[in-house]
């Protein structure tokens, strides 16, 4: 993989690498140095932060994880990770290849968690997105991330969870999707936290899913079908 400082901008997403991966073959490796933006990115970072509080967004600009390097090894995924600034990833065309984790949900019957992010957030405002999604932690593992968000977002915990894609979105943000199926009855026990104000349980066959399922949602959900 070339550094992603020299990767140009691409107009569609790339799947770096595709799983399925079990969460005790997903490997996070962190390194001490961290990312060190220049000052234009810089200055984009502090002005999309200030509009985001403007907006009355209480988004709390720590740290978070960017993407230096990954590799495919047996039947798992080493990925390396340094700290950066999260409001790096607002800065507009290139957000410094920071990685967010995407813990797409399911029943046990197959249906897909939907939520529709509040209006205040940082990224999706208003619009409908599938299962639980943040940035990581510095130190933490991939794998964890997926847990913590669902629990976070959701207030469950799966029965079973893997890794499934590292893909590369055009504006340079990197996701880390993973696939998690709930118990059985276990939908019934979400519960919402304040980044959602509505959420829905579609229908397993992607073919039947409301208007409000965007494309990109069923391009999304059509890879995992796969």
């Amino acid at each position: 993989m070339p550094p992603p400082s020299q990767t140009p901008t691409l107009e569609q997403p790339v799947i770096l690498a595709r799983g399925p991966w079990a969460l005790d073959r997903v490997r996070t490796c962190w390194l001490a140095e961290k990312f060190e933006p220049s000052p234009a990115h810089t200055k984009a970072a502090d002005a999309a932060i200030r509009g985001l509080r403007d907006r009355g967004s209480p988004s709390h600009d720590g740290m978070a994880a960017r993407l230096v390097d990954y590799r495919l090894q047996d039947d798992g995924i080493a990925i390396d990770l340094q700290p950066l600034r999260w409001a790096l990833r607002l800065v507009a065309g290139d957000a410094s290849h920071s990685v967010a984790a995407l813990c797409v949900t399911r029943s046990a019957d197959g249906r897909w968690l939907a939520g529709r992010r509040a209006q205040w957030v940082a990224s999706w405002a208003g619009r409908w997105a599938l299962g639980a999604g943040g940035s990581v932690d510095v130190g933490e593992n991939l794998g964890d991330t997926l847990v913590r968000e669902l629990s976070e977002e959701w207030g469950v915990a799966p029965a079973h969870v893997r890794g499934e894609a590292l893909v590369r979105l055009p504006q340079h943000l990197v996701m880390f999707v993973g696939q998690a199926w709930l118990a059985s009855g276990a939908e019934d026990a979400v519960s919402p936290d304040h980044e959602h104000d509505a959420h829905a349980w579609w229908p397993r066959e992607i073919a039947r899913w409301p208007a409000e399922a965007g494309e990109p949602l069923r391009r999304m959900a059509s890879l995992l079908e796969e």
